[in-house]
């Protein structure tokens, strides 16, 4: 396996541009967009979140523009508080960034996207949200596939046995793509499944045919 799997556990998600970001700051709605602490919270659908433009700022109530790329989600809350204690007394402030997502494809039971909640997150949990395995995965090689700096990586992981289970258990990271392949046999299978109706007539026909006929 590519060591860039091995180092996931350190890596610190940073915002992007078009990434989705909520701000909560206690006690002043007002100043926050899909606050966690108001009564209509944080929000995707309902577009309750700034959105991080192609130059990386959002547009923050009283700040006005705040260049957000780049920072993780700690260093945006360290920042914002600082800029906010010319306003507030000991500002609490929560950013969450709300399009945190992966794709799950293949042999899945619900494959798609699939939104990451947690700042820490791995291929067991999200192989449980996902469904779990339809029939025919694979199981023997699911597939990682992330992309840093233009590279493409791929991690072929065995999950027929628990074997090694910590390093198989590698962390996820938004963007990743999840891909559980089929076994040979799902093709098979299926044209099986499709000539049993025919054979089944067939049968049928020369079975009507033989009393027909029959001297």
């Amino acid at each position: 396996m590519d060591p860039v799997f091995y180092q996931s556990d350190s890596l610190i998600y940073t915002i992007k541009k078009d990434d989705k970001i909520s701000i909560s700051i206690w006690g002043h709605d007002d100043l926050g967009v899909g606050s966690i602490y108001g009564i209509y919270n944080s929000n995707e659908v309902y577009g309750k979140w700034l959105m991080v433009d192609e130059n990386g700022f959002i547009d923050v109530p009283k700040l006005g523009q705040f260049l957000i790329e780049g920072l993780s989600v700690r260093e945006a809350e360290i920042t914002l508080t600082k800029n906010f204690s010319t306003w507030i007394k000991d500002p609490i402030i929560n950013v969450k960034v709300l399009n945190k997502e992966i794709t799950v494809l293949g042999e899945f039971t619900s494959p798609g996207k699939l939104g990451l909640e947690r700042d820490k997150n791995r291929l067991i949990d999200v192989l449980g949200s996902a469904g779990d395995f339809d029939f025919y995965a694979d199981k023997s090689d699911v597939q990682v596939i992330r992309e840093i700096d233009g590279e493409t990586y791929v991690a072929h992981i065995d999950l027929t046995t628990l074997d090694h289970y910590h390093e198989k258990n590698i962390a996820i990271l938004p963007g990743d793509v999840v891909y559980a392949p089929s076994r040979k046999g799902k093709t098979f299978d299926k044209k099986v499944t499709t000539l049993i109706p025919i054979g089944s007539a067939v049968s049928t026909l020369a079975i009507i045919a033989s009393f027909i006929f029959e001297p």
